[in-house]
C-alpha cells in the first residue's frame, strides 16, 4: 500500500536554522530518511518552497480566478511530502510517528487512491 505523510508545521515552530538544535533535527531527518531507504519503503519525498510563492487558481463561472498565496488559510504551513510504500496503516503510521516534526507539527497519513496503487 502507497501513502502519502503530508508533513506540516506553524512558521516559526521548531528549531531555528543555523542552531544545534537545527542541526541536530537535520541529522535526524538523515537518519529517518535513511532509514526509510533501507527498508526499500520510499517512494518519493520533496520539500516545497515556502506558501507564500504559492499561486492558486479556481475556476468560477468559466472564469479563471488566479491568486498569490495558498489555498486555505490554516495555522500549519505544508511543507513536505512523503510517498512511502508499505504493508498497511500501521506500518504507515509507525513511520510518521518517527518524523521530527510530528514533536512540534503533524505528519497526515493518507492512502494514495486506489488508481495509484501498483495492484
Amino acid at each position: 500500500m502507497k501513502y502519502m505523510l503530508l508533513l506540516r508545521h506553524e512558521p516559526d515552530a521548531g528549531p531555528a536554522e543555523g542552531t544545534p538544535e537545527f542541526d541536530a533535527e537535520m541529522a535526524s531527518w538523515g537518519e529517518v530518511m535513511g532509514e526509510l531507504g533501507q527498508a526499500g519503503s520510499m517512494v518519493a519525498a520533496h520539500g516545497l518552497d515556502a506558501e507564500a510563492t504559492a499561486t492558486t487558481v479556481r475556476i468560477r463561472n468559466d472564469e479563471a480566478l488566479v491568486t498569490d498565496g495558498p489555498f486555505a488559510e490554516t495555522k500549519e504551513s505544508f511543507f513536505s511530502y512523503i510517498i512511502i510504500d508499505v504493508a498497511d496503516l500501521d506500518a504507515a503510521l509507525g513511520w510518521a510517528r518517527k518524523m521530527p516534526n510530528a514533536t512540534y507539527g503533524s505528519v497526515e497519513v493518507r492512502p494514495l487512491s486506489k488508481h495509484e496503487q501498483d495492484g
